[in-house]
């Protein structure tokens, strides 16, 4: 007799997707997995409630076998534009649920300072309470004068992960990018919280507190110039799990180790570790210094000015022996193995730069020369690496560096960048996952940074190739991978996330570790070779384990789900970049040929543009008549205008009033054809030069290009080709709003019908403001700061009258760039 069985057939299918969504105008890919060789020909956008299909695609992607799959395919919706919620649907498979909307991303970066909060040792405000108050007791500390044991306080800073360790390296680190984030995109953090950590706002923003709580632990790790600390306590930490309060078990009551850098090899368990320099740590000091001193300078000058001279002591430290520093290990073999230093001392030098108003160019050959010894982060070409062997897991000098730099050498750092790109690219590009990254331990800190130097390329070059890669290794780690799963404790709330972590505080205690990255997945022959695993509960995921990769969430696995400070703040600036990136490019600007010619033409703000040649004649009337009006305006000076002596005064006043100054070409080179706009009479090389003419003399003022990056072309003529040179130069091309006479002050009476007089001019700007719904909204209003002197008809002098009619409009005049 035959039973019909009831159980179900066990699921075969697929679709992975982002599980924190997608941005609206952004790039959009699902991954299809099949273990029975199925790829289905197109696919269905459902949405939520109503049920109905509201998009169909057959644009799909084929792969081959990847991990546990048989075939894999890319589902690629990036062309569907629809705000929602929303299930993508394929041979009958249902996905999770798909969200996309411009704010997708928004609270996300503030979401992981939780984690960091968490992570806090000294006062830590998640706990309420203090932990590792006596720290801590000096080894090896006879370079300095310093007997063992001697007592420094070294209390304070972020638990490294799990554990309870604190390493300079890793802190100097994740300290360098929260300040990072902070700088790059201020906009997306709010204030939440004290500076420390609990309820309540200070005026200042919650990830520049997080950020200050780690510098204020790197200035007790270097106390004085000829002493630095590489780590604070070691792995005899690892003797339970517990919730941080004090620990007993180093030999002297409560305090904990501080290891001294010497430069020399130190303790890893039975062995010695391969110590040869003081670089790696004491240039991650100095950049994270030398960024805060900068970021605080404003803030609290005081704490500016001791961030500033403890930089320079560190940069002194790290040059001292040239070499790596790597941790100490008493009773077990794993350490950070960091084996590369030139990045650390690139970043550093190219940071000497941040407080300057001219750039040194000294301080920049000096940086290009150890950019030039590590040109790609050598895992990216290894596909491996020893346990943090190349830290950071991208080379952040390159980013900073190309910032400073123009022509030849922009274009040679950025392409270091491109070469480590192309190198993950060659594998990532075989799988349908768009995975080039090593399942090496902490393989989740890795794909991070790798988005990272996607999007500065992008940044850097404007060059868009590497973008779905940028995206796919960030979707990895929201769920676009094998598992299914969130990588990030508790984002999105409404996802599969890590709820087993190898931690404490959720093991103990069933606390939340809200926003911690965790590790990752490791390569299987990593896993079935580590100390001391085994998993506490029935795996999950057992269906997608496999030969090449797994991943567990689960307590007992400390190699793939243990949370991590630096990885998490390396999340924070990645977050906060794609929250800043997921906002819509304001529809209610205006462009032209690739240049803006009007701000938001919804709200009443107007810029005062003014360009300047040979002539300055308006210089002072128009520089009083602004400090009068309490007016910020825009000048724009070729490189001409900025060398002739005569205006040397002049710019240095404009410059002190706080008015935008910027370039204008150098030698007022005439760009296209008059008659036919589209026929260029420079070379790019041409282009180029003169412009890189323009910011050098600049510089001679103190006006650095990261300063000044608004663009008019002279003449006020240009072509898209020349939007398009501008754009590779890192820089935005504008020109004048049309419509008014503005532009024409600069006429005189035998230029025959082309002369305008005040008057005329005056009334043009009226009358358009008096006749289009919209005024003289988002208009940069160009003015010029001298006229031909057979021009006795000024119209700088009806300055005061226009100011005062836009200000009794309601009118609010702005510099460019505000």
């Amino acid at each position: 007799m035959a039973f019909k069985s009831d159980k179900k057939p066990e699921q075969q299918n697929w679709i992975r997707v982002n599980l924190l969504g997608y941005p609206t105008h952004g790039i959009k890919v699902a991954v299809w997995a099949s273990k029975n060789n199925e790829i289905p020909a197109q696919f269905e956008i459902i949405e939520e409630g109503t049920n109905k299909v509201v998009y169909t695609s057959g644009s799909i992607k084929n792969f081959d076998a990847y991990g546990p799959f048989n075939k894999t395919a890319r589902l690629n919706f990036s062309d569907f534009k629809l705000k929602g919620r929303f299930f993508i649907r394929a041979n009958g498979i249902l996905s999770p649920l798909v969200l996309i909307n411009h704010d997708v991303y928004k609270g996300t970066a503030d979401f992981c300072l939780r984690y960091m909060r968490q992570q806090r040792s000294g006062f830590n405000p998640f706990l309420k309470d203090s932990c590792h108050t006596h720290d801590g007791f000096v080894l090896y500390g006879s370079k300095a004068g310093i007997k063992d044991s001697t007592h420094f306080d070294a209390s304070g800073g972020w638990h490294d992960a799990s554990d309870y360790l604190q390493y300079s390296t890793t802190s100097a680190n994740a300290t360098y990018h929260l300040l990072m984030a902070y700088r790059d995109f201020p906009q997306v953090f709010g204030d939440d919280k004290m500076d420390n950590g609990l309820d309540g706002k200070n005026g200042r923003a919650d990830v520049l507190d997080e950020a200050k709580w780690g510098l204020d632990w790197l200035l007790k790790m270097h106390p004085k110039k000829n002493i630095m600390f590489n780590q604070l306590a070691d792995d005899r930490d690892h003797i339970s799990m517990r919730i941080p309060k004090e620990d007993n078990q180093y030999g002297k009551g409560f305090e904990r180790p501080l290891y001294f850098i010497t430069g020399e090899p130190q303790q890893r368990g039975k062995f010695m570790n391969a110590t040869t320099g003081t670089s790696s740590t004491a240039a991650k000091f100095t950049s994270a210094f030398n960024l805060g001193a900068t970021l605080f300078k404003d803030l609290d000058k005081n704490y500016s000015a001791l961030l500033n001279q403890k930089g320079k002591t560190a940069l002194k430290f790290a040059l001292q022996k040239p070499g790596v520093t790597q941790t100490v290990s008493v009773k077990s073999p794993y350490i950070y193995a960091e084996d590369n230093w030139v990045d650390d001392l690139e970043l550093a030098v190219a940071s000497l730069n941040f407080q300057t108003t001219k750039s040194s160019q000294k301080t920049i050959n000096n940086a290009l020369f150890y950019a030039e010894k590590e040109k790609t982060t050598p895992w990216m070409e290894k596909d491996t690496a020893a346990h943090y062997q190349y830290y950071p897991f991208i080379n952040l000098g390159h980013y900073e560096l190309a910032k400073q730099l123009e022509g030849e050498n922009r274009t040679k750092i950025q392409n270091y960048y491109k070469l480590g790109i192309e190198q993950v690219w060659n594998r990532a590009k075989t799988n349908a996952f768009y995975r080039g990254i090593p399942f090496i331990w902490c393989s989740n800190n890795l794909t991070v940074a790798f988005a990272m130097q996607c999007g500065w390329y992008e940044n850097l070059t404007g060059d868009k190739q590497f973008s779905e890669l940028e995206q796919a290794n960030f979707d990895w780690i929201f769920g676009c991978n094998p598992w299914g799963t969130s990588m990030v404790y508790g984002l999105p709330d409404w996802g599969d996330t890590p709820t087993d972590p190898h931690s404490a505080f959720t093991h103990l205690k069933n606390y939340p570790i809200d926003g911690g990255l965790v590790d990752g997945p490791v390569y299987t022959n990593i896993y079935k070779g580590l100390i001391g695993i085994q998993l506490a509960e029935d795996d999950e995921y057992e269906a997608f384990q496999s030969d090449l990769a797994v991943y567990h969430d689960d307590y007992g696995d400390y190699s793939t789900n243990e949370p991590t400070m630096d990885g998490t703040a390396s999340l924070i600036y990645l977050l906060a970049a794609k929250e800043a990136q997921s906002k819509p490019i304001n529809s209610n600007k205006t462009y032209s040929l690739g240049a803006n010619i009007r701000g938001d033409s919804t709200i009443k703000k107007i810029s005062l543009v003014f360009t300047g040649d040979e002539f300055a004649d308006g210089g002072e009337k128009i520089l009083k008549t602004l400090d009068e009006e309490k007016v910020k305006a825009s000048f724009f000076l070729t490189g001409n205008f900025y060398r002739n002596p005569k205006y040397k005064a002049l710019i240095k006043k404009l410059k002190l009033k706080g008015h935008y100054l910027g370039p204008h070409s150098d030698r007022h080179l005439l760009y296209c054809d008059w008659n036919n706009r589209d026929s260029l009479l420079i070379s790019k090389s041409e282009f180029d030069r003169d412009l890189n003419s323009n910011y050098a003399a600049m510089a001679n003022f103190g006006i650095r290009k990261s300063e000044a990056g608004y663009f008019l072309p002279p003449y006020e003529w240009y072509n898209e080709t020349i939007a398009n040179w501008t754009k590779e130069q890192g820089i935005k091309l504008i020109n004048f709003t049309p419509g008014t006479r503005s532009n024409a002050d600069y006429t005189y009476p035998e230029m025959g019908k082309s002369y305008r007089s005040s008057n005329e001019i005056f009334k043009s700007i009226t009358d358009f403001n008096d006749k289009n719904p919209s005024g003289l909204n988002g208009f940069y209003l160009l003015l010029h700061i001298g006229t031909d002197p057979r021009r006795t008809d000024k119209f700088y002098d009806r300055l005061p009258e226009l100011i005062h009619y836009l200000k009794k409009d309601g009118y609010q005049l702005t510099r460019i760039d505000n």
